[in-house]
């Protein structure tokens, strides 16, 4: 057993305002524009996380100078051709989809061959789905078992643009070929199912020559070959799938009540809110702004007494997807049944998370009926959990581990659940919130 937390009862009772950490999306898709610009970029806020630091740590190993000042990271940029590495250089994303298939995009006019690495997870997880596309430019791959890492890549400095068709709702894939046709000579042309929007929200902000034309369940993308990026100065919003965890603790809480201050409600990324809102969650947004193009609001929470089933539209899928586990919960506690479908895509994230969302709800006495793309849901809204219940061998998944804890809070039972220390890879504050939202049950209980 290995870092262990135990939790054996419920908490009642809050009414806080908090900030969450730095928007992961946005710290990671920063420290790799700001590796390409021309000049100083600085960030606040930005998320102090593994999986951010592995993203610095690349850059530096391709020759960007970076340093961390108390509130604020300084890079310093090179411009779009500035990398500069030695041969036979390794690279290790650790435990990150997003930078291991991104750096990838900025790697494809390497004139050496770069190795790419990650962790255990990682190391499962399919780098095909990015090298097939990228591999069109000119860039050349080798895979282990033609589909996961470690892999090589070399790239070409005579890059062909292409055109790209995105079926998945991948933000990786989509982002990955993004970063890949700023280096190519010509135009590429992406159509891209709906997913999270962050890259191209940050190329417009710079000024780049991206045109996203929107459709309804589809963008069409061009983009041209860039020379000169500016500085990309930036305070990082908190994060809405951070949030997440917070949104759903309150509203199976009794009598709680919580804001969540300065939060990115990028349409792209608040599927968790709309499926909550059809539920009955009571979640209000405040002190709605736009920063560098994206929506930026803090979010209130209240305890919901009745929380209704759903049959969950596949079209939230793609905004919803690091939320589904937690949302899972909300639904174990609805009157009557709940159905989501299509999601074939959490089975390949850092765990099998379909199939953990549906051993989780077994431990809690939950009746769900599970396939490879689909859970049904039969939820009690008079659960009680009374039992001792154990989370182990899940590969580290933060989200798994994340969603543990929300749920022996919310329930009940005695539980112990492995693996405290894969909350580093996303949200390392996540207990000292937790903990902090204790404290005010405390509180109320001796006033």
């Amino acid at each position: 057993m290995t870092n262990q937390i135990t939790i054996k009862k419920k908490i009642n009772n809050f009414n806080k305002k908090i900030f969450v950490s730095g928007d992961k999306s946005i710290s990671i898709r920063w420290v790799l524009f700001a590796s390409i610009a021309s000049g100083i970029s600085k960030a606040k806020n930005l998320l102090i996380s593994e999986d951010v630091l592995a993203a610095i740590e690349i850059i530096k190993k391709l020759g960007i100078k970076v340093i961390k000042r108390k509130n604020f990271f300084i890079i310093f940029g090179k411009g779009v051709d500035g990398y500069n590495y030695k041969k036979n250089i390794v690279l290790n994303a650790k435990n990150s989809a997003t930078l291991g298939r991104l750096i990838l995009g900025l790697l494809i006019n390497s004139t050496e061959t770069i190795k790419l690495i990650g962790d255990k997870s990682l190391s499962k997880r399919d780098f095909k789905r990015v090298a097939v596309p990228l591999s069109k430019f000119g860039a050349k791959f080798k895979l282990r078992n033609n589909y996961c890492l470690p892999l090589t890549i070399k790239g070409s400095k005579d890059l062909n643009p292409i055109r790209y068709n995105e079926t998945r709702g991948s933000a990786q894939c989509k982002s990955s070929v993004m970063l890949g046709a700023i280096r190519a000579n010509g135009t590429t042309y992406i159509k891209a199912k709906k997913s999270r929007n962050h890259t191209e929200k940050i190329m417009e902000n710079l000024n780049l020559p991206i045109q996203v034309i929107k459709k309804k369940n589809y963008d069409k993308i061009k983009i041209k070959k860039i020379k000169k990026i500016k500085n990309l100065n930036y305070n990082i919003p908190s994060d809405i799938s951070s949030s997440a965890f917070f949104i759903v603790l309150t509203a199976l809480s009794e009598k709680s009540e919580l804001t969540i201050r300065n939060v990115n409600i990028n349409p792209s990324r608040i599927g968790i809110i709309t499926i909550l809102k059809k539920m009955g969650v009571k979640i209000f947004f405040q002190n709605k702004k736009i920063y560098k193009g994206e929506k930026i609001a803090d979010i209130k929470i209240k305890s919901s007494k009745l929380i209704r089933p759903i049959n969950c539209p596949s079209n939230l899928n793609a905004s919803a997807i690091d939320e589904f586990l937690v949302i899972f919960l909300v639904a174990a506690k609805a009157n009557g049944v709940s159905y989501f479908k299509g999601l074939a895509e959490l089975n390949k994230k850092e765990s099998p998370r379909l199939k953990w969302g549906s051993v989780i709800l077994n431990k809690m006495g939950i009746k769900n009926i599970t396939t490879n793309n689909s859970i049904k849901i039969f939820g009690n809204p008079n659960l009680e959990i009374r039992k001792k219940i154990v989370i182990k061998n899940y590969l580290k998944d933060h989200r798994v581990f994340m969603t543990s804890v929300i749920a022996a809070l919310s329930f009940g039972g005695s539980w112990n659940i492995d693996d405290s220390q894969s909350i580093k890879t996303s949200f390392p504050d996540f207990l000292k919130i937790i903990n902090r939202l204790k404290d005010d049950d405390k509180e109320k209980k001796n006033n």
